[in-house]
Formats: structure tokens, sequence, C-alpha cells
């Protein structure tokens, strides 16, 4: 009896040492191995957008009332817009009189090129004139010349008595006609020089006329562009005046009312919306077999007699404490080891159903991991 007194303690210490080590090295393997992987760290969520104001303004109208499902782009609270519709109105008269304006610029620089014309015309007239009066000088000058030399010859004979009276009278007249001739042609080259200055002078001053019209017509434009940027911000803020739903869901409890006198940010309502989906959230030691496109059972504890149908649609890219927003430092202090627990997202096929789910609400998660597996086991898929 001593005997067996010493070895029943000891076999039942080895067989506990031998149970604990084969527990410690092979319960994982056999989590991560099962089928259905399920977790009860699940929770219905959705997209839950915060709605607020961009502008301020006192509220018209709130056509909506708490918790009431809405169609996207329909009005949840109206702003009094009257004064952001004035600002609309004098951007749009500031852009009519600043078109008006460049218009008459138009006009005006069409007026100058007319004159740039004229001017060029006049020059070129003056110039033709100029050089007709140099040739008639130069015709002059040669007539004025034989006359000179005859009067010189017939006045040494007159001096001689070898010539009459009135052969001297004439050529004295000839000669002094084609000199009176010669100043007179020499007058008209003098004004046709001055006629092409003048004109020179002309067309400088609408060229400069046209080069100033040509900066205001940038001047314009560009008041044009700045009165149009100012137009769509006015436009922008008179669009805020109206907020309206993003997309199809519900809105929570509204936090203003008509009359009430809101700032620029501040919170109106909050807004779900539809397309519910389940946020499960399983250890690490289950992700091993886990694909995208697994098929999922899902079961809400609201509705305890019913299941959901959904699939797998995407396994975070890493870790709930990870993408904490106070992420663990396990560098620091002493170090517990803990399991991780890493988002799985599983999207429901009935999107009605989806949509009749509230966010935060709990579930149950079951996903059979051999979905995928023996998809890509089949026949058809070796073939391919």
């Amino acid at each position: 009896m001593k005997k067996w007194s010493f070895v029943i303690p000891v076999v039942v210490l080895v067989a506990a040492v031998f149970l604990f080590l084969a527990i410690r090295g092979h319960w994982t393997s056999w989590q991560s191995n099962a089928v259905v992987q399920k977790t009860n760290d699940a929770y219905v969520t959705a997209n839950q957008i915060p709605l607020s104001t961009r502008i301020s303004g006192t509220v018209n109208a709130v056509p909506v009332e708490d918790y009431q499902a809405v169609k996207a782009g329909q009005p949840l609270i109206l702003l009094d817009d009257s004064d952001y519709r004035a600002v609309v109105s004098e951007a749009q008269a500031a852009i009519a009189a600043a078109q008006a304006e460049l218009v008459a610029n138009q006009d005006a620089k069409r007026a100058a090129d007319a004159s740039v014309k004229s001017a060029e015309a006049a020059i070129a007239q003056a110039t033709a004139a100029a050089q007709a009066a140099q040739d008639a000088i130069s015709a002059a000058q040669a007539q004025a010349t034989q006359a000179a030399s005859e009067y010189r010859r017939v006045d040494a004979l007159y001096r001689h008595q070898a010539a009459t009276q009135a052969q001297y009278d004439q050529a004295l007249a000839a000669r002094d006609s084609t000199q009176a001739g010669l100043q007179a042609k020499r007058a008209q080259a003098v004004q046709a020089q001055a006629a092409i200055a003048s004109g020179e002078a002309a067309k400088e001053a609408a060229l400069q006329q046209r080069s100033g019209l040509n900066a205001k017509d940038n001047a314009l434009q560009a008041q044009i562009a700045a009165n149009k940027a100012q137009l769509v911000v006015a436009q922008v803020n008179l669009g805020y005046t109206t907020i309206s739903a993003p997309a199809d869901g519900r809105i929570g409890k509204l936090q203003v009312h008509p009359g009430q006198l809101v700032g620029a940010g501040v919170e109106v309502v909050d807004f779900v919306q539809h397309g519910a989906w389940i946020e499960a959230n399983y250890q690490e030691t289950q992700l091993k077999r886990i694909r995208v496109g697994d098929r999922a059972d899902v079961h809400i504890d609201a509705y305890p007699s019913r299941t959901f149908h959904g699939y797998v649609a995407e396994i975070a890219p890493a870790s709930g404490a990870a993408t904490a927003l106070l992420p663990p430092d396990n560098a620091t202090g002493n170090f517990t080891k803990v399991v991780q627990r890493v988002p799985v997202k599983v999207v429901l096929d009935d999107e009605s159903s989806a949509n009749t789910l509230r966010p935060g609400l709990s579930a149950e998660v079951a996903i059979h991991t051999n979905e995928v597996e023996k998809a890509a086991a089949s026949p058809a898929a070796g073939n391919q």
C-alpha cells in the first residue's frame, strides 16, 4: 500500500504536466485550424456623419423630424439665405459692370486703331507730297538756273547795247519768276515735312492710347475674373444655407430649431448612412484560415431568432490596438502578452436587412473558412 500511495501522486503529477504542455503547445494550433471561426466580440457599425454648418445664420426651417429616414440630397436644415443672396446679386452686378466697361473699352480700342490708320494715311499722303515737292524743286531749280544764266547773258549784251530793253526786261522777269517758283516749291516741301511730322505725332499718340487701352483691357479682364471668383464663393456660401442628406440613411436627434442663431462649425444633427455592416474583432490566432469572400452567419442580440447571412468583405491591415488613438507601448515597463484582436468586416447579403440594423448592436459571427478553399480546390479552378 505504501508503494502505491507514492506512485499514484507521481502519475497524476506527470499527467498534469503532460496535459499542460500539450494544451500550451497545441491549443492555438487547434483554434487557428478550426473550420468555423466564431466570436461574440462583434458589433453593427455604419458610416456615422455629424452634419455641421459651414456658415453662420438663423435657422429658417427644419423640414424633418428626429430619427427620420431620408434620401440623398433631401434638405434637413434651412438657414436664412437673404444676406447670401444679396452677396450673389452684388457679385453678379459687379461682373456685369466690368463686362460693360470692357465692351466700351473695345470700342475705344477700335477708335484708337482707326486713329492709327488715319495717321498712317496722312503720313503716306504727306510723304508723297514731300516727294513731289522735291521733284518740283529739282525742276524749278533747273528752270531758275537756266533763267539766271539767260539773264546774265542778256544783261551783258544790254550793257554793250547789243540787246534791246524788251529783251532785258523779259530775261529779268523770267529770272525773278523762276526764283519765285523755286521758293514756292521749297515752301511746299517744308509744309509736306511738317505734315509728315504731324502725322507721326498723331500716330504716336494713337499708339500710346491703344497701349493704355490694352492695359485697361487686361485690368478689366482680371477684375472680371476676380468678380467671377467672388461670385463662385458667394454661390457656394448660398448653397451652404441648405444642409442636405449626403446619402440615403437616417438622422439622429436634431440639435437646432427654427429661429436659432448658429455659427459656422456647429453640429446640427447626426446622420447614419444606410448600408450597415458587422465589425467582428477576431483574435489573432483565429485569422489563419479566414479569407476575403468567406461566408458568415451573423446573430444579432436584438433579433435572437433570426440568422443573417453575409461574407467577409475586408480584413483590417492592423490590429485594433495598433490603430488605437493611444496604442500601448510594450517597450516600457513590465510586459504581459495579450492576444490581439483584428477587425474583420462582414457585409450582409440582404441590403434591406442591413438597413434595418442600428450601429452599436451586439452580434455574434461565425465565419465558414472552408468556402474560399473549396472554390480554389474545385476542378474548374484547377483547369483555369
